[in-house]
């Protein structure tokens, strides 16, 4: 399990020995093996997406790829987008009725599902509504992936072998440890703040991947929470100017680039390390360990309440409710 612990330990910035999504594919001796499988990533027109798209490409699976602009998807996976292997599906997720008709389409193409990969994020944007009238970062980060994981669950389930489970990811952050939804204001009325909100929508992800994993980890569906790492992409820009120049400056020191931003999620989607675990919270190609204060607001690690039961049981009530599903098992006890 620390196989890429060391070289953690001496970070450079972008490009350094750190490990990029394609090694972890030579790594796990994957190139051309997954053929016939499923991949569903989501927000594949730029950042780590795209990344995560082209290494799990590399293993010869069959990948559906999301994006609200077409056009921009296209272009920027042109590398890979003539492959038969490869399907765009439009998807906006300010919109669950997008949801709705992006999982519709995806359930009319394959009968198969074997890895989802909920990936596209908003950040630190204004305050605003999602069509819906959710708070914008926990609409889209949130609530449209929990309400699209549902829509695909039946089909991860129904692909799922003793011998090789399903994997679903959920893209969290370190920000995460900003904080945690407020059952009591989950629009943050009257007390928005973009960075709250943002963790807020990013421990709701992890919440998320455990209580997958809690209900149907038994059943050969696990679940992941992921952090990348600091990336600098188009995911930043609605952070003040004066923001972005300063994490400009923090990657440059110590974060990484989009390929290697890609790596814990292609090692959660894809490492035999991980082979029936699940509800994990992962970074650095590892199973991150609590965060400890004294050693930095940056050091890995997840905050105290990445992990507590009420809590991600509660959140899958308030899901289920805020996106028109009926539970199928109830399994936390409120």
């Amino acid at each position: 399990m620390d196989k890429y612990a060391a070289v953690h330990q001496n970070i450079k910035g972008p490009g350094d020995a750190r490990p990029t999504a394609l090694q972890i594919i030579h790594d796990e001796s994957l190139e051309d093996k997954l053929i016939d499988r499923v991949i569903f990533i989501t927000g594949c027109s730029s950042g780590i997406g795209i990344e995560t798209a082209r290494a799990l490409y590399a293993t010869g699976a069959i990948l559906y790829l999301t994006a609200r602009d077409l056009a921009k998807a296209k272009s920027a996976l042109a590398d890979i987008i003539t492959s038969d292997r490869v399907h765009l599906l439009k998807l906006d997720l300010m919109s669950l009725d997008s949801v709705q008709s992006c999982a519709t389409e995806f359930l009319s193409k394959s009968q198969t599902l074997n890895i989802f990969i909920a990936n596209a994020a908003v950040m630190a944007c204004p305050e605003g509504k999602t069509n819906e009238d959710f708070e914008t970062q926990f609409g889209v980060n949130y609530l449209a992936h929990f309400l699209l994981f549902n829509l695909l669950k039946p089909t991860l389930l129904a692909s799922a072998k003793a011998e090789l489970p399903s994997r679903a990811i959920f893209l969290s952050s370190v920000s995460h440890r900003f904080g945690q939804p407020n059952f009591e204001n989950l629009s943050l009325e009257g007390e928005y703040n973009p960075s709250v909100a943002y963790g807020a929508s990013k421990t709701a992800n992890i919440w998320t991947a455990t209580e997958v994993d809690r209900r149907y980890g038994a059943k050969g569906l696990h679940a992941f929470a992921v952090h990348p790492g600091g990336i600098m992409t188009d995911l930043q820009r609605h952070m003040p100017e004066e923001a972005r120049t300063g994490l400009s400056r923090l990657v440059a020191r110590g974060g990484k680039s989009p390929e290697q931003g890609a790596a814990t999620t292609v090692w959660a989607a894809t490492a035999k390390a991980l082979d029936n675990k699940g509800g994990l919270y992962l970074e650095d190609c590892q199973i991150s360990k609590p965060w400890e204060e004294k050693n930095g607001p940056y050091a890995p690690g997840y905050a105290r309440w990445a992990y507590d039961e009420v809590k991600e049981g509660k959140l899958w009530k308030v899901g289920l409710e805020s996106v028109g599903l009926k539970d199928d098992v109830l399994v936390s006890t409120l």
